[in-house]
C-alpha cells in the first residue's frame, strides 16, 4: 500500500532489560531485517513498576529499547520469534503499521 509516495512497513519495539538486547539483536538480523536501532537505559513505568534509565551497578541493570522496520510480509516470523523469548523474560513489545520514504533501505 503507498500513501503519498510512502510504503506501509511493519513496525517493532521491543523493550527488554539490557542482558536480553543481543538475544533480541540476533532474532531481528536473522528475520531479514537490515538494521535496527537500539536505545539504552530506556526509563518509565510499567507493570513492573517504574524503571530509572540511570546505569546502577552495571549496563545489565537498564533497560533497552530495539526498533526495527520490515516489510509486512517478513515480520510474521519475527513477531512470533520475540513473542517465545518474551514468553521466558520480561519485556514487552510494539507491533504498528507505518510508512518509509525509501522502501529499498528495508528490503
Amino acid at each position: 500500500m503507498t500513501m503519498n509516495n510512502l510504503t506501509q512497513m511493519t513496525r517493532l519495539e521491543v523493550v527488554v532489560p539490557a542482558r536480553d538486547a543481543p538475544a533480541i539483536r540476533e532474532l531481528i538480523t536473522s528475520a531479514g531485517a537490515t538494521g535496527y536501532t537500539s536505545v539504552s537505559g530506556v526509563s518509565g513505568i510499567g507493570h513492573h513498576g517504574q524503571h530509572s534509565g540511570a546505569l546502577l551497578f552495571n549496563e545489565y541493570d537498564t533497560l533497552t529499547m530495539l526498533i526495527t522496520v520490515l516489510p509486512p510480509d517478513n515480520a510474521g516470523e519475527l513477531i512470533d520469534a520475540v513473542q517465545q523469548l518474551l514468553s521466558t523474560s520480561s519485556g514487552v513489545m510494539f507491533v504498528s503499521d507505518t510508512y518509509v520514504s525509501r522502501p529499498d533501505y528495508f528490503q
